[in-house]
């Protein structure tokens, strides 16, 4: 169920995120496993119109598996690659329940939830505060869709 760890990769390759002059987020499409796809397109059917007052956006290519809300964008990409720094001594941010890595050093707006079946990703512009009422959001959503690993596994 697990990628390799190329989601974070590829968001740093391309530039993390860049809005289009039509207003659609450009962003890598994740790509994952089929048993996480299903819990992944459910995430995304039920994430909310509006985060931060920010109104939900197109994201470009067009997947089931991402969203983004608002200008400078907040991204979420469902079915990423296990984090190149996730550890089992990381330390982890618990917010309804699920787990988030925070990013690292150069990519500060970078949550990872882990521990769950799927990994999702999401990124808050410093812009935008503490990202708490996003992951608060998310998290109610993610302990709905996307079960846990069993204890001790992230």
């Amino acid at each position: 169920m697990r990628r390799a760890a190329t989601g974070i990769a590829a968001l740093c390759a391309a530039g993390v995120l860049a809005s289009c002059s039509a207003g659609a987020v450009e962003m890598p499409a994740p790509t994952p496993e089929p048993a996480a796809a299903e819990m992944c397109r459910a995430l995304v059917n039920r994430l909310p119109q509006t985060l931060f007052d920010q109104e939900r956006v197109e994201v470009r290519p067009e997947t089931p598996y991402s969203a983004a809300w608002g200008d400078p964008p907040i991204a979420l990409r469902c079915g990423v690659g296990s984090p190149a720094n996730l550890r089992r001594d990381s330390r982890l941010t618990v917010v309804n329940e699920i787990a988030w890595l925070p990013g690292s050093q150069d990519r500060p707006e970078l949550f990872t939830a882990v521990g769950r079946e799927a990994y999702v990703e999401m990124t808050v512009p410093a812009s935008y505060g503490a990202p708490a009422e996003g992951l608060v959001e998310v998290s109610n959503l993610i302990k709905q869709e996307i079960p846990a690993l069993p204890p001790g596994e992230l």
